[in-house]
């Protein structure tokens, strides 16, 4: 079975975080929601998400690490040393790192795990990179790095990750099942 942590701090975007939960969840993956300012992240429009543990405990070996946008969700995600750790242990590993909205500027930019990938943000973002190559696209996926526009782009980028963890049969399947635009 596939494992994914979702990384969930303070003004977080919901519409991101909850569908990737959801939906990797509906496709069999191991989901874990880990929490980086608290056991209940608030999200950027008051609701708050019961995590299943803080990213500081985070021990087991897992294929993915998902970055939820916000803008001061990404922002509490690049100040946290757990999290960031996390997140380039992944990335050193080859293992999948999926970041949406703010967080390939503000978390991966910032720390400079873009590389020379193409990736895409939530516009203005992408001034936040120093390297790689920005393209106006709703879902990018670049070797091990899944990137995406906003909230109006989770259910592709949710549906990217199924992929990328389990298949496109598997993303398919989700797709009908969840009554999802071919």
């Amino acid at each position: 079975m596939k494992r994914a942590v979702v990384l969930l701090a303070d003004g977080f975007e919901e519409v991101e975080a909850v569908t990737a939960i959801d939906f990797l969840r509906r496709a069999g993956v191991q989901t874990l929601v880990a929490g980086v300012t608290g056991g209940e992240p608030e999200g950027g429009h008051a609701i708050r998400v019961c995590a299943d543990c803080d990213v500081a405990s985070i021990e087991a070996e897992f294929d993915a690490v998902v970055v939820p946008g916000g803008a001061d969700g990404a922002a509490n995600i690049a100040s946290n040393d757990a999290a960031m750790d996390l997140i380039r242990t992944a990335d050193a590993q080859g293992k999948l790192v999926a970041a949406i909205c703010a967080a390939p500027g503000v978390v991966l930019g910032a720390h400079d795990l873009i590389g020379t990938r193409t990736f895409t943000c939530y516009p203005g973002f992408e001034s936040h990179v120093r390297s790689g190559s920005f393209v106006e696209e709703r879902v990018v996926v670049d070797g091990n790095l899944i990137t995406s526009r906003g909230p109006g782009t989770a259910a592709e980028f949710a549906f990217a990750i199924v992929t990328y963890l389990v298949g496109p049969d598997e993303a398919a399947k989700l797709r009908r099942q969840t009554l999802q635009k071919e």
